[in-house]
């Protein structure tokens, strides 16, 4: 089968174009055309965001079906949630459309969804059962996925995302937007100094069924750092190894409740997704972690951790074969539970 997929949830226009079966399935073309206009305003500004969307749509998706040498496709698969709802609309009505004019299905993919079939596209072995670790922007999430299809989340953030915190943090020590990367960069070339932060919802009386063995919560993470930043009486100094203390404390956090997710239900693959996976850090951290303990790590390559329409299109891939359809009144929702839910 082949399927077109569109992504619009954010800031990046994307298509693709996959063809196979199952987790037999190849990228033919993948088109991202990031938005690089809301560096000017430090973070995204929907409306501007929803009008490049208008203006990129058909040509990226053109681009897309020219570079796989593809016309003819069996679906088309679009995110229809969750995400910046103009942005989405924009996405959602023209999936609907150029579905309609060429007589195939669209179907409506979760956005946190595709992050997670996304690994899988470079990996072969990025399959279930596996821990899922997906951290963006927008979302921290923990799951159990048991199967494709069956999710079981365990913990998720009370407050800022992970890649928020990490925008945020960037912003106080005066880093371009968008931040994570150049923040990653300057942790990385930083030796830890004298700066410590504590470990968010980390303590050592926790135990599984406690309502935050799981969960995450790094707003305080972020005051920490504004208020070292406050402090300082050198800050081209301190810059360094501030952003280095923020980097470690937040990889320590995301480690330990992952490795608490796969002691707990026994797995041996952690998949990550989401833009935060490109972290070198992070992926580092974690397969020492668990490489001694025959747990293997997989994470997507930056192209694949960023939101994208391959990730898009696998997850329709899934719910074509599950002979899943949407109908013509698909619509786009800011927030909207992980279909497939399973009880924690």
């Amino acid at each position: 089968m082949r399927v077109l997929g569109i992504e619009t949830s954010c800031d990046e226009t994307s298509a693709a174009v996959l063809d196979g079966t199952g987790d037999d399935a190849t990228l033919r073309s993948l088109v991202i055309l990031s938005q690089d206009v809301h560096a000017i305003f430090g973070g995204v500004v929907p409306e501007i965001a929803s009008r490049a969307h208008l203006t990129a749509i058909v040509p990226v998706v053109e681009r897309a079906l020219t570079e796989a040498h593809a016309d003819a496709f069996d679906a088309v698969a679009v995110t229809n949630a969750p995400g910046l709802v103009g942005a989405l609309l924009v996405g959602v009505s023209y999936a609907k459309a150029l579905a309609f004019a060429r007589g195939v299905p669209v179907i409506g993919v979760h956005h946190m969804e595709g992050h997670l079939f996304a690994t899988a596209l470079e990996h072969r072995g990025a399959v279930p059962p596996f821990t899922a670790l997906l951290v963006s922007g927008g979302h921290t999430l923990l799951l159990d996925v048991e199967a494709w299809g069956r999710y079981r989340v365990l913990g998720r953030t009370r407050d800022d995302a992970a890649g928020e915190a990490f925008d945020k943090v960037a912003k106080l020590l005066g880093l371009p937007y968008p931040g994570g990367p150049h923040l990653e960069r300057l942790a990385a070339a930083s030796q830890a100094g004298p700066f410590r932060f504590a470990r968010p919802m980390l303590r050592r009386d926790q135990a599984a069924g406690d309502p935050d063995f799981y969960d995450f919560s790094f707003s305080g993470l972020k005051t920490a750092v504004l208020n070292a930043v406050r402090a300082s009486a050198d800050l081209g100094a301190d810059r360094g190894p501030i952003a280095r203390a923020f980097q470690d404390a937040l990889v320590d956090t995301l480690v330990e409740k992952t490795t608490r997710a796969v002691r707990q239900f026994g797995r041996t693959r952690v998949v990550l997704g989401g833009g935060v996976a490109g972290n070198a850090s992070l992926v580092a951290a974690l397969r020492e972690r668990f490489t001694s303990r025959g747990v293997e790590v997989f994470a997507p390559s930056s192209r694949l951790a960023t939101d994208n329409a391959a990730m898009i299109a696998r997850a329709g891939l899934f719910h074509l074969e599950r002979g899943e359809r949407s109908s013509l009144d698909l619509n786009a929702f800011a927030t909207q539970p992980l279909p497939g839910l399973v009880a924690a």
